[in-house]
């Protein structure tokens, strides 16, 4: 088998050694004959992974008793409607900042539901304190991470007490955070948790059981909390994995060890970019994602032939999301050094065969 470097924004590398152990225990997980995708969610070996899911992430991100560790359906998209109607409230308002594409979305899913103000931010992502935010806000909601403009909250806002909401689908366990700083936490497993078909959700429990009786039962948060995760059967195998990626994690070093090793990783393709006369980064440095790093040339045909090239050498999922062409590479946790090194020696070697080309002089 050939080796590839698999840069996707998601579903994304997941690291090898977690996929070797699903692999040996596919067919008999745990000396019970059975593969975990068998096992029934209410038999003791699933309840085991899934307790141990939610222990180890408690571990990891060190959640205080005060919130509850949900394991739900739908991705986070699903949260963009979940979010206000359990968050929301008698005053039916809430804050969203907009750096991306994903608060877009986020905002545009919410107004169905209440009344939203937005505040949009620049290229950059200021400071925000309390003086920014709607008084009467039930909460303000942002993506801490920018997936595809290559953006990311380097100071998370003051808010004054109105509860904070953040999607970290794509950064979460990147590095360590304040949990108690935040209402709500939620993220898609699929770029640093896991594999897709598993949201996870932390959630301070005074915000949990404010949903009106008409909010259907599968959209409160409560309905979770009461059930532990299973008022029906839930992604088993996702949450498996979840499992073994959270134990892969705690192996390395925790969060603390992955911040480390992502500093690292980003700090190698930011400099290998901005000392290039080819390649250039959009980002202003003080917002720059250490997740997603977009780059391009001034030019869509080496562009092209960039990502043409790339492939051959086994660079996998290099391009640019569609709404911003180029490229972009994901440097999740799992994203091993070894991999990012190869791409700055492969981006280096191509921009000597383009004769250093200065983006300026297209």
């Amino acid at each position: 088998m050939k080796q590839v470097f698999n840069f996707s924004a998601g579903p994304a590398v997941l690291p090898r050694p977690v996929l070797e152990k699903v692999q040996k225990e596919l067919l008999n997980y745990s000396g019970t004959g059975m593969s975990v995708m068998e096992l029934s969610h209410r038999s003791g070996p699933f309840e085991e992974i899934i307790q141990g899911a939610e222990t180890l992430l408690r571990e990891l991100m060190d959640i205080p008793e005060e919130y509850e560790v949900l394991f739900l359906q739908g991705g986070a998209s699903l949260q963009f409607s979940m979010i206000p109607m359990n968050l929301l409230g008698e005053h039916g308002v809430a804050d969203y900042v907009v750096t991306g594409s994903w608060s877009k979305k986020a905002v545009k899913e919410a107004g169905k539901i209440g009344t939203i103000h937005q505040i949009k931010s620049p290229g950059d992502i200021p400071a925000y304190t309390k003086e920014d935010f709607s008084p009467e806000a039930s909460y303000v909601h942002i993506t801490s991470n920018n997936t595809i403009e290559g953006t990311r909250y380097t100071t998370y806002p003051e808010t004054g007490g109105i509860p904070l909401v953040a999607d970290m689908s794509s950064h979460i366990l990147s590095e360590p955070i304040d949990v108690s700083s935040f209402g709500l936490i939620y993220a898609g497993a699929q770029k640093n948790l896991g594999p897709s078909g598993v949201t996870v959700a932390i959630v301070r429990k005074d915000l949990i059981g404010k949903a009106p009786e008409t909010c259907p039962t599968m959209l409160k948060y409560e309905t979770y909390v009461e059930n532990g995760s299973m008022f029906n059967t839930p992604p088993t195998f996702a949450i498996y994995v979840l499992k073994l990626v959270l134990e892969w994690v705690k192996e390395n070093g925790g969060v603390a060890g992955m911040e480390a090793l992502n500093r690292e990783k980003a700090g190698l393709l930011y400099s290998c970019i901005d000392e290039s006369s080819l390649f250039s980064n959009p980002v202003p440095e003080a917002s720059r994602s250490l997740m997603n790093i977009p780059f391009t040339t001034d030019s869509d045909e080496v562009n092209k032939l960039f990502l043409e090239q790339a492939k051959r050498r086994g660079f996998e999922f290099l391009k640019g999301h569609r709404s911003v062409g180029g490229m972009r590479a994901s440097l999740y946790n799992a994203m091993p050094l070894e991999g990012v090194r190869a791409l700055v020696d492969f981006m280096k070697e191509f921009e000597a065969d383009q004769g250093g080309t200065s983006h300026v002089d297209h």
